[in-house]
């Protein structure tokens, strides 16, 4: 299957959006090479700012450019942007409500070899916490240079997790991408699967093989996962009756938590969710990693099949 770096994706969304909008501008704390940020900086150099390994101040700078009319997107691996960073991008950035976007590269496990230390398990469950922020997980190349495109437009903060992961492109070329809408990728009347960010492939991976056994899965694709797209949600619950969430992410606090936040108001089904197990996560082959901390496609199938016997029980 044909496959892109999602940090590539973001680095030629980022050219583009330069030629198109001339307010646009790039931060980086000091590592473009390996989150893409020099395309744009080898292109536009008089509007790429490296301001070396200074998360905090990166964030402050880029609200001061805001401030005076820009588009900054500031650039850094996830967890230094949520956790080094976190107080200047909830002060300076979310109080304020400035049009300053976070590209939170590295998201997930997918700086494979850098350990525990480097691993980003949090950051969507730090970054939907703070009032104001939008917060946007991509899954597919093809959808990370739309969403760059959408969040540039949006007048606001927005954090936007990539990957350093080579992803395949599973959505279609001309699908959408409107913030705050869920993907219905597939038909599907037994259960509901949720997936954000990478482990779409495997979901649809997963969505087949249940196929061959007789059980019918709907797909939602969620790349906003605040605002979350509360009547997708509600609709797919109502009509199939069980849901599971997949995410690259510590299942407390990210997509998962959203989704039952929105259920539990309005239509309360079985769930499972399928994440990180709130456990540190060892260095090792990306594919490995996510096989090891519960995000193989034998794992999504089993969660399936755990709440299709909730389900019956229920009822």
């Amino acid at each position: 299957m044909k496959a892109k770096a999602l940090r590539d994706a973001f680095g030629e969304a980022l050219v583009e959006l330069g030629r198109e909008n001339e307010d646009v501008v790039v931060l980086d704390a000091d590592v473009s090479g390996s989150t893409r940020t020099k395309m744009f900086g080898d292109v536009y150099p008089d509007r790429f700012f490296n301001v070396g390994i200074a998360e905090a101040n990166m964030m402050n700078m880029a609200a001061g450019l805001a401030a005076c009319g820009k588009v900054p997107f500031v650039s850094t691996f996830s967890f230094l942007a949520c956790l080094r960073a976190g107080d200047q991008l909830r002060t300076s950035i979310a109080y304020p409500r400035l049009n300053v976007k976070v590209g939170a590269g590295y998201g997930g496990m997918s700086d494979s070899f850098d350990g525990p230390t480097h691993h980003s398990l949090c950051d969507i469950a730090v970054a939907r916490s703070m009032p104001n922020m939008t917060v946007v997980v991509v899954s597919d190349p093809n959808q990370t240079k739309k969403a760059v495109k959408a969040v540039a437009a949006y007048d606001g903060p927005v954090y936007l997790r990539l990957s350093r992961a080579e992803v395949p492109y599973v959505l279609p070329e001309d699908a959408p991408f409107v913030l705050g809408k869920g993907n219905l990728l597939r038909e599907g009347s037994d259960l509901t699967l949720v997936v954000t960010g990478v482990p779409l492939a495997r979901t649809m991976e997963a969505a087949d093989r249940l196929a061959k056994e007789g059980v019918q899965a709907r797909v939602i694709e969620m790349a906003t996962i605040k605002p979350i797209d509360r009547e997708i949600l509600v609709k797919a619950a109502q009509e199939t009756g069980a849901v599971v969430t997949v995410e690259e992410h510590n299942i407390m606090g990210g997509l998962g938590s959203a989704v039952a936040e929105a259920l539990v108001q309005e239509a309360p089904v079985p769930m499972e969710f399928v994440g990180i197990k709130d456990t540190f996560c060892e260095s090792g082959p990306y594919d490995a990693l996510l096989d090891r901390y519960g995000l193989s496609v034998d794992d999504i199938v089993s969660s399936a099949k755990a709440v299709l016997g909730r389900k019956s029980r229920v009822r």
